[in-house]
C-alpha cells in the first residue's frame, strides 16, 4: 500500500464539519525546515512541477484545473507569481474572475466559469472562481441559505463533470489571520508597488470578517469532495505558502503520472 501523499495534511476530506479555528494560519508544518531552509529547498519542488507540466503539455490528454481562493490580501497574486515560475506559458493559463458583466448575468452563474475551463494539456489557473457565488453573494445575502444549498450542490455535479471529462481540479484556500490581513492592507496603503491593489471596499469586506469564515467553512465542508478535493494552506508566512502550493500541485501531478507521447513515425 502506497503512503500518503505529504500535502493530504492539508486537505479537507469529504462530509467532514469545518471550523476554521482549527486551522492555524501561522503553520510550518510539513516544512523541510525554517525559512531559509526551505527557501533553499523550494528550487528543487518548482523544478519537479515544470518537468510534470512539460509532460501534461506533451501528452495534451489530460488537464488540471487549480482554484485559488482567500479572502482581500490571501495572497493569490503572490502565489501565482511564485509557485508558477518557471513553467511553460504555452500550457498554463490564468484566469481571473471580477464582477460578472451583464452578458454573464444573462446566463447562469456556473457558465462563465465552464467556458475557462483548461483545455486539454493545460493548467487553468483560476484567480478566484465559481466560488465566489457562495460566498460574496452570501455574506451580502443576494441569495438565499436554500440557493446557497442548491448552488453547492450544483457546483459538485460541474467539478465532478471536468473530473469525469479528464480534469484534476485542486482547490486551495489561502489561509491568514485577521491580524495579518490588516498588516497587508495596510502595507497597501504605504508602498507604492502595492498601492494600486488597495480598494476602500477592502476595509468594509474586512468588517464582515466572521461572516466570511462562516461562508467559508460551509462551502469547504459542502463541497470538498473525493474528486474534487479543497486543501486549507496556512498562508500567514508566504514562503510556507509557496511551499506548500507547490508540494499540493506535485503530488497531484504525480498522480496523474502524464507520460510524453511516442514520436510518430
Amino acid at each position: 500500500m502506497s503512503a500518503r501523499p505529504e500535502s493530504d495534511r492539508w486537505r479537507v476530506e469529504p462530509n467532514h464539519r469545518v471550523d476554521l479555528g482549527d486551522f492555524d494560519p501561522d503553520s510550518t508544518e510539513g516544512a523541510p525546515g525554517d525559512r531559509p531552509e526551505t527557501e533553499a529547498a523550494l528550487p528543487e519542488v518548482q523544478a519537479a512541477l515544470a518537468d510534470l507540466q512539460d509532460r501534461l503539455w506533451a501528452e495534451a490528454r489530460r488537464s488540471v484545473l487549480v482554484v485559488l481562493q482567500a479572502l482581500d490580501a490571501g495572497g493569490k497574486d503572490g502565489t501565482i507569481k511564485h509557485v508558477f515560475r518557471g513553467v511553460n506559458p504555452q500550457g498554463c493559463r490564468v484566469q481571473s474572475f471580477k464582477e460578472p458583466t451583464h452578458l454573464e448575468l444573462a446566463h447562469d452563474f456556473l457558465w462563465r466559469v465552464h467556458r475557462a475551463a483548461p483545455r486539454a494539456g493545460e493548467i487553468g489557473i483560476f484567480n478566484r472562481s465559481h466560488y465566489e457565488d457562495v460566498l460574496i453573494t452570501r455574506v451580502h445575502g443576494t441569495i438565499t441559505e436554500e440557493v446557497c444549498r442548491e448552488r453547492y450542490e450544483l457546483i459538485n455535479a460541474f467539478e465532478a463533470t471536468l473530473a469525469h471529462g479528464g480534469t484534476t481540479v485542486i482547490k486551495l484556500f489561502l489561509h491568514i489571520s485577521k491580524k495579518e490581513q490588516r498588516k497587508r492592507i495596510d502595507a497597501r496603503l504605504r508602498e507604492t508597488k502595492k498601492r494600486w491593489k488597495f480598494q476602500p471596499s477592502d476595509l468594509e469586506e474586512r468588517e464582515r470578517w466572521d461572516d466570511y469564515q462562516r461562508a467559508y467553512e460551509g462551502a469547504l465542508a459542502a463541497t470538498s469532495t473525493s474528486c474534487a478535493p479543497w486543501y486549507v494552506i496556512p498562508a500567514n508566512r508566504k514562503w510556507f505558502r509557496n511551499w506548500a502550493v507547490s508540494r499540493v500541485l506535485v503530488d497531484a501531478l504525480v498522480r496523474i503520472d502524464p507520460q510524453y507521447p511516442e514520436p510518430v513515425v
